[in-house]
């Protein structure tokens, strides 16, 4: 008799990703020897788990020690201890027993100081990257595992679209980031899942507390907002957004391809952006071409809003002599002579 189907959902997640990791690997040199003896091969790839301890990121770990070995792969953990409850650093503590009882090796709990920079999730989350890209460096890792299901996709869609920020915001997030470097094997299997093959393995997790307060965004989206949608609409709203988010990302993709394409073909000799040519372009080709100029001379993606770049367009369609646009980053921008200049203020 086979695994519990939830089980079985999530291993087979896994496997494909650890697959995706593999082909992505450049193989290794054949082995020469040196004074008649063969050179020594390099160690099995790592791939890290980043584990909360909640449901998601715990049915990964498990998925990911039972997987890994039977590819070759050495299969560890991190987790981030926030520091944002009282307690966290026990949390910590407990979640990197966990892993090491799945056999998972190397595991380590690493603290981080949150700062307060684009509000109390931004800032967590920024923390928690930063924390994860450094382990993956200091363990040579290949690849780190995120537990993102399809509901987190959903909710990342609903928060795009309240903040108007256009189609990339809409794709929500991709199954491969960071130069190849996280992965999110269970962003087409819901949150049931992960939980249910928690259960059948008898695995413990952590709920956290701020999934559940209200003074998070995206616990209200999740608590009221969502469940209100499916009253209206019916079920389905979930599977439906993360179709969207797919379909969206393929059009944004396609697009950001245009306009780098198109952004040698708008710029004189000299490499600045003449306005006749960007008035030509496609809406939304000569705004993706405006963005990538900013954050060329400066500006942080992070902090480019839909609202500037609009500016930035109406020095393009509708010009009136504005004066200069002051964009993140302290970086200014203005027409000058039917040119667009953009610039560090």
């Amino acid at each position: 008799m086979g695994p519990h189907p939830a089980v079985a959902a999530i291993r087979l997640a896994v496997r494909r990703v650890l697959h995706d990791v593999l082909n992505d690997i450049t193989p290794p040199a054949t082995a020469t020897t040196v004074g008649g003896a063969a050179a020594h091969e390099p160690p099995p790839p790592l791939v890290l788990v980043a584990c909360s301890g909640g449901a998601d990121s715990m049915a990964l770990a498990s998925a990911l020690a039972f997987e890994a070995p039977k590819l070759g792969i050495r299969a560890g953990g991190v987790t981030v201890d926030h520091g944002l409850q009282e307690g966290s650093d026990v949390r910590a503590a407990e979640v990197v027993n966990r892993l090491a009882a799945l056999r998972l090796d190397p595991v380590e709990a690493v603290a981080v100081s949150v700062g307060r920079d684009g509000g109390p999730e931004a800032a967590a989350r920024d923390a928690r990257y930063a924390a994860l890209d450094a382990a993956a460096e200091r363990h040579g890792a290949a690849a780190v595992l995120l537990g993102h299901t399809r509901d987190d996709q959903a909710e990342t869609v609903l928060l795009g679209l309240a903040r108007g920020s256009g189609i990339r915001s809409l794709s929500g997030m991709a199954a491969v980031t960071g130069a190849g470097r996280y992965r999110r094997p269970f962003l087409q299997l819901d949150r049931q899942t992960a939980r249910k093959a928690c259960m059948v393995q008898s695995l413990p997790v952590w709920d956290d507390p701020h999934n559940t307060d209200p003074a998070y965004t995206r616990s209200r989206l999740r608590h009221d907002g969502l469940p209100a949608l499916e009253k209206a609409l019916g079920k389905g709203v979930v599977e439906a957004l993360a179709r969207t988010a797919q379909l969206s990302r393929d059009d944004a993709d396609a697009l950001d391809d245009w306009a780098a394409e198109a952004d040698a073909s708008v710029r004189d000799e000299s490499g600045r952006l003449e306005c006749a040519k960007l008035y030509a372009l496609p809406p939304a080709v000569r705004r993706r071409v405006l963005r990538r100029a900013a954050i060329a001379a400066g500006s942080p993606p992070g902090s480019l809003f839909a609202r500037h770049i609009e500016e930035l367009d109406r020095l393009i369609t509708g010009w009136r002599g504005q004066g200069v646009i002051n964009l993140p980053g302290r970086v200014e921008a203005q027409r000058q002579g039917g040119r667009l200049v953009i610039r560090q203020g």
